[in-house]
């Protein structure tokens, strides 16, 4: 899967979809599961009463197995690089559960995710060492078109984040505080929308600059966005002394 093209594709672009990730009957089992997390039933839209529902972490079998799947791990070994990340196998989290509602949620605006805490902080924070995560994932667990809430990507905007970052060093700074720096340093980039079938999943850069958006469509859409984390002895500086596809972007950002 992960051969040169597709490589050069993520280098390019700061994301790669793997079609059919996760096989058709781990979908149910990890969508039923879901579906008993909320309060609301898969056939009657009278019971769907938010526009979204965040859910933590899931650490059911069916999900430890949709997370470790062989295709899933060779792409990120190719990626992040061999040893130097965790395989979720304890399941995964940060579940948004979006619905069409005619009340749009206020959490639409272009970001980076975080991945640290820092003594005395509440919020996520980052750092251009892209410390304690190695990459960002979206695992679709129901088809997703353009009028689903799909996740909107700036694409190669993952260029434009080192740059940014470099100003606060190893300490990092909040998802508050780089928000705006991000969107305005990656606001000249093409969009795409993370659609795609039920067991697609979106292998993306650290830093690709991203959002979410309301849902007008007339079906619930299922996503997870785990972290992939680091291994422990690159927790706090990934890509180091990496010459993986990761690391070489980064460096080219901030040459």
């Amino acid at each position: 899967m992960m051969d040169a093209e597709v490589i050069e594709q993520f280098v390019r672009d700061g994301f790669v979809r793997i079609e059919q990730a996760v096989p058709a009957d781990l979908v149910d089992e990890c969508v039923r599961l879901l579906w008993a997390e909320i309060d609301a039933e898969p056939g009657d839209p009278a019971t769907w009463k938010q526009p979204v529902h965040w859910i933590g972490h899931m650490p059911q079998a069916p999900f430890a197995r949709a997370a470790t799947m062989p295709v899933l791990l060779d792409a990120l070994d190719a990626l992040v690089g061999p040893g130097r990340w965790e395989p979720r196998r304890d399941g995964i989290g940060a579940f948004p559960l979006r619905f069409p509602h005619v009340e749009e949620p206020d959490d639409a605006g272009w970001h980076i995710e975080g991945a640290y805490t820092p003594p005395g902080e509440s919020s996520y924070w980052t750092n251009v060492h892209s410390s304690y995560r190695a990459m960002l994932t979206l695992f679709l667990f129901t088809d997703v078109d353009e009028s689903d809430a799909p996740t909107r990507i700036r694409v190669g905007s993952h260029m434009d984040v080192p740059p940014v970052l470099r100003r606060y060093g190893t300490a990092g700074a909040s998802g508050e505080v780089l928000s705006p720096l991000v969107d305005t340093a990656s606001a000249h980039r093409p969009v795409a929308l993370a659609t795609g079938r039920a067991g697609d999943v979106f292998v993306c850069h650290p830093f690709l600059v991203h959002a979410a958006q309301p849902h007008h469509g007339t079906r619930p859409r299922f996503l997870a966005q785990p972290c992939i984390s680091p291994s422990e002895e690159h927790r706090e500086a990934p890509y180091a002394d990496n010459h993986g596809p990761v690391a070489r972007t980064i460096r080219q950002a901030l040459a």
